[in-house]
């Protein structure tokens, strides 16, 4: 049976009530040039019992996080996520529930939603969030073109300490509106004030940074605020919300929108999503963000209920008046990490940003020791930093991962001309002896 179980007579029937006789008609519109005509190269059918053993075998060729000492990060971290979250976002009332368009049957997504906004606020140090957008790199990017409607300018900066993969959506997101996008460079690590400084001007809508930034560098944040809105621009960051748990927020040092990855907040690596996008603002903002807000209000009989209070895509007004087109939010993924926020509160999201940064600058100091390895910068960082190392980080990366370990990422891939380096993270779960034995290892290379 075809995977698509319809009969013969169903195929015959739906052609007919559409106009065709045959599927080959329905498709006549295609040049024959681009039809493929020869059988599929696929394996024979398979019985259930064959195609589980098939599926484990391939899954057998990946290294899982959970069967490796990970140090990678570059916007994933691999954090611990306690088992209550699995297991309230395994229930079916939210595992199966779509956007809440109906508020009378949804007052419990409603809810999820809404608490999390809260929570998103309360940390940001914002005055509003969203329902969440794809993830961070979406974020930033939607942060963009609200800026740029917002001030009717054409021009942004984007630091160069901004996640490459960042500033491409970034570019993807501005193509078709011509807006011009600048780079900062980068000085020790970190945004250049003087670059900044040099670039921004009269027409500058934005300026955008990354706090920790991708090279795990801490950023001037209260200067480069001061600088741009000197120019009557929009300072616009994008923040690792656990780092939040000791670092200052961004509503303290004057951001007109955050945004953030929320992959980090009890939400699983994936293999690279899906994720959840961060996005708060100041309120004077709120009517041109992108995405939906949930709303606390009270019935026609007194009782606390919620509901979508703001949707501002053009699937519910005018296309004119739209401030976006993202179609969805990740609710599931928000509620991950409403419930991870609501498990740790104020004091445990503060122990484990603690823990990373205490972990993060025990191994960075140990590696520092070894012959021909050197910390890139001298600025401070969070849970991240950058090693130059005294042979390729590929080579490094390709034989620890034969002991299943995971020592970083090789930043040759990338935008920065930094010789050798590689880019180390370190949460809350490393223990001191996985760090010892990366140490160990690391010293087979000097």
């Amino acid at each position: 049976m075809p995977f698509i179980p319809n009969t013969d007579e169903d195929r015959k029937t739906m052609l007919s009530r559409i106009g065709v006789k045959n599927f080959e008609e329905l498709i006549s519109n295609i040049p024959e040039e681009l039809k493929f005509k020869e059988k599929l190269n696929l394996p024979s059918a398979l019985s259930e019992l064959e195609i589980i053993r098939e599926m484990h075998q391939k899954a057998g060729c990946n290294t899982g996080a959970q069967n490796a000492v990970n140090f990678l990060g570059g916007g994933a971290y691999d954090h611990f996520i306690p088992a209550l979250v699995g297991h309230v976002l395994s229930r079916s009332e939210f595992y199966t529930a779509y956007t809440p368009y109906q508020a009378e049957v949804s007052q419990g997504t409603l809810q999820a939603i809404y608490e999390y906004q809260s929570m998103i606020a309360e940390l940001m140090g914002m005055d509003v969030a969203n329902a969440s957008m794809y993830d961070g790199g979406s974020a930033l990017a939607e942060a963009a073109l609200m800026a740029v409607a917002e001030k009717r300018k054409k021009k942004i900066l984007v630091s160069m300490g901004v996640h490459p993969y960042y500033r491409q959506i970034i570019k993807t997101y501005c193509h078709g509106q011509s807006i011009e996008i600048e780079p900062i460079a980068l000085e020790e690590g970190i945004t250049s004030l003087t670059d900044l400084a040099d670039k921004i001007d009269d027409k500058t809508a934005a300026v955008f940074v990354e706090h920790p930034n991708f090279l795990g560098n801490l950023e001037d944040v209260f200067e480069i605020s001061d600088l741009t809105h000197q120019k009557n621009a929009m300072f616009i960051t994008s923040n690792d919300p656990v780092s939040l748990g000791i670092l200052e927020p961004p509503g303290s040092y004057g951001v007109d929108i955050a945004t953030g990855e929320g992959q980090c907040l009890g939400n699983s690596l994936n293999y690279g999503g899906p994720y959840l996008g961060i996005f708060a603002a100041q309120e004077k903002y709120v009517r041109k963000m992108p995405g939906r807000i949930a709303g606390a209000t009270t019935d026609s009989q007194g009782r606390r209920g919620f509901v979508l209070t703001y949707q501002a895509r053009e699937q519910h007004i005018r296309r004119a008046k739209a401030t976006s087109n993202i179609c969805t939010n990740q609710a599931l993924n928000a509620l991950a990490a409403t419930v991870y926020m609501a498990l740790l509160g104020k004091q445990g999201i503060r122990e484990v940003a603690n823990l990373c940064l205490q972990n993060a600058h025990y191994l960075a100091e140990k590696i520092n020791l070894l012959n021909g390895f050197d910390l890139a910068f001298k600025s401070p960082f969070f849970k991240e930093f950058v090693v130059k190392t005294p042979v390729a980080p590929a080579k490094i990366i390709e034989q620890l991962a034969n002991k299943n370990v995971l020592p970083g990422i090789d930043l040759s891939k990338f935008d920065y001309d930094i010789g050798n380096g590689l880019l180390i993270a370190v949460t809350e779960k490393r223990t001191r002896d996985e760090m010892d034995m990366l140490v160990k290892l690391l010293a087979d290379f000097s």
